[in-house]
């Protein structure tokens, strides 16, 4: 018997989003890792909110939409109040009840500056890396680095002279014509008028130069798990310039490896590498003037090979951030914020690397 098309929605439900979310969904464990990070974070919440007044919107709720927002590849905050006024999963991850309003996009945005002005991300990328630490997931002898351009919120056109007079009267305020062909355009000369921390950069010799930031991460060998990052503005030397901060702030006294691509083999970098009790397994480059940095005292050892093979896991990092985490074309402006939410995309990737990780056998590294 061919059953009605009937439209008319039922008045009451007794069944909660808890209920309704199955046991097996890959968002509970994640949850379960999360609501852990944000318990131990309560100290640096209380730091940033006033005692009095009337009360905001939860911070916890705040990160745990924002992590959707990454998690699901929502691409505004406009489009993730809509998810959370219809998507039960949603409201069961971020703790709303059924009844319980949608917060207006504008005061969402508002109350999530109030993260973006603290050092929140970076707080929450270490709660989680401290679980991981717990399940004895992460290697303390064996890292790769490397860094990826992130396209920045600003324009070719954005680009013009600082010391140069005013552009004419612009035939389309919101979409100008400006033609630079021919026209040189260097970071020095040049400055973005949307976007002020922003540099020229490209990929290679054979591509374009845009508007980029300079972000960077370092990886332990184990299972590829993130365990610090650093975002700088695009120079010839940031890749490597963050390399040594994130090697220095390496725990612990023993001597670690740092595993690279070909860009990390100058004299300079291996050298510096070792006065931090590291050794460098920088991938050899012939062609450079003068030769490779790394001799047969790095490679002749088995564990440089094995560190060729791992450290091209760091691309898996980032391109699950370029792609799922949005950060192909960031949408914020300014070294803090873009750095705020690298850090946070990176805190999100190891969280989808973990609910499969953690309850499986211990490996070494």
């Amino acid at each position: 018997m061919r059953g009605n098309d009937r439209q008319q929605s039922a008045m009451f439900s007794y069944l909660s989003p808890e209920e309704r979310v199955p046991a097996e969904h890959p968002l509970r464990r994640v949850r379960r890792m999360v609501d852990t990070a944000l318990e131990a974070m309560s100290g640096d919440f209380d730091a940033l909110y006033s005692v009095t007044g009337r009360p905001s919107i939860a911070p916890e709720k705040l990160l745990r939409a924002l992590l959707l927002q990454i998690l699901y590849t929502v691409r505004s905050e406009r489009m993730l109040m809509e998810q959370l006024a219809y998507n039960l999963l949603f409201r069961w991850f971020v703790g709303l009840n059924m009844d319980e309003p949608v917060w207006v996009p504008t005061v969402f945005t508002k109350n999530r500056d109030r993260l973006l002005d603290g050092d929140i991300a970076r707080q929450f990328f270490l709660r989680v890396l401290d679980q991981a630490r717990a399940a004895e997931l992460l290697s303390d002898e064996h890292f790769s680095v490397d860094g990826t351009l992130i396209e920045a919120w600003a324009s070719q056109k954005s680009f013009q002279r600082k010391d140069g007079p005013p552009p004419p009267p612009a035939d389309d305020p919101g979409n100008p014509t400006i033609d630079f062909r021919g026209e040189r355009r260097r970071n020095e000369t040049h400055e973005s008028t949307t976007d002020a921390d922003a540099r020229l950069a490209r990929k290679s010799g054979g591509h374009e130069s845009k508007p980029a930031y300079c972000g960077n991460a370092l990886i332990e060998n184990r299972h590829g798990l993130v365990v610090d990052t650093e975002l700088f503005q695009c120079n010839g030397t940031a890749e490597r310039d963050a390399a040594l901060v994130m090697t220095e702030r390496i725990e612990g006294a023993q001597r670690v490896t740092v595993g690279a691509d070909k860009g990390y083999d100058t004299h300079d970098f291996v050298e510096e590498m070792r006065n931090l009790n590291a050794t460098p397994h920088v991938s050899q480059n012939i062609n450079r003037p003068g030769g490779s940095a790394i001799d047969g005292r790095t490679t002749r050892h088995p564990g440089y090979e094995v560190s060729q093979i791992r450290r091209k896991r760091i691309e898996e990092v980032f391109g699950w951030m370029k792609t799922v985490g949005t950060l192909r074309k960031t949408r914020h402006r300014g070294v803090r914020r873009v750095g705020w939410v690298f850090t946070f995309t990176a805190a999100a990737y190891n969280l989808v690397r973990m609910r499969k990780l953690i309850g499986l056998p211990v490996q070494t590294a």
